[in-house]
């Protein structure tokens, strides 16, 4: 008979999603009917839910969400050619978000007075840190990475662009970091820095293409 391989990462991150409803129900009876669940860059709040959606909605969806992600990058035929790492920040960042917005969401329901506005942009920026350390090590695949036509046709122009990726997101990531706490035109600041980090390499992948790689 086969045996049924159980992906024990899977498992646990999906239970770690699902935490925060053990929370939840505690502070349930103190919490008011309608919860904060976004927030503008400022740190004000811009959208609220009901307290049902905010408190057990959102970790449901967050854990189907990391359902979705391990499909992805476990069904990925060229899987193995991705970096370990970057897959484990792929399966890992979910759950970890979840834990970490879902209690900042009930607190703030509260009325505890928390730096949103820093907080989410700071872990955004050591993500992309991360990230950028470990992009040039990810082989061609279809999962992780800058896919385009031209980078999982060649392998060189994968690896140049990659390269360069990894160094502007660092750079970028450590830029979003700071400016988390500085906040100098945040908006501008994020939406050039994305731009920068999306536009750069896909512009510096295609003159590769065009240039016979």
């Amino acid at each position: 008979m086969m045996k049924l391989k159980v992906d024990k990462l899977l498992i646990i991150s999906t239970v770690v999603c699902l935490l925060p409803i053990i929370l939840s129900l505690i502070m349930y009876d103190k919490m008011p009917d309608r919860m904060p669940i976004h927030w503008d860059i400022k740190g004000n709040p811009d959208n609220y839910g009901t307290k049902a959606f905010a408190t057990i909605g959102l970790p449901l969806i967050m854990a189907g969400l990391n359902l979705i992600t391990h499909f992805a990058l476990n069904s990925d035929p060229k899987r193995a050619n991705s970096s370990v790492v970057l897959k484990a920040i792929g399966k890992l960042t979910i759950p970890f978000l979840t834990v970490t917005l879902v209690p900042i969401t009930i607190f703030a329901g509260l009325g505890y007075d928390l730096p949103i506005e820093k907080i989410v942009p700071a872990f955004v920026g050591i993500l992309f840190i991360i990230i950028g350390n470990y992009l040039p090590k990810s082989k061609q695949n279809y999962t992780v990475g800058i896919k385009l036509p031209w980078t999982l046709n060649n392998e060189t122009n994968w690896n140049k662009t990659h390269r360069l990726a990894g160094y502007l997101w660092i750079v970028g990531g450590v830029m979003m970091f700071v400016n988390s706490f500085l906040q100098i035109f945040w908006m501008p600041v994020f939406i050039i820095i994305m731009s920068c980090l999306v536009f750069i390499p896909v512009i510096y992948s295609y003159i590769l293409y065009r240039n016979g790689y």
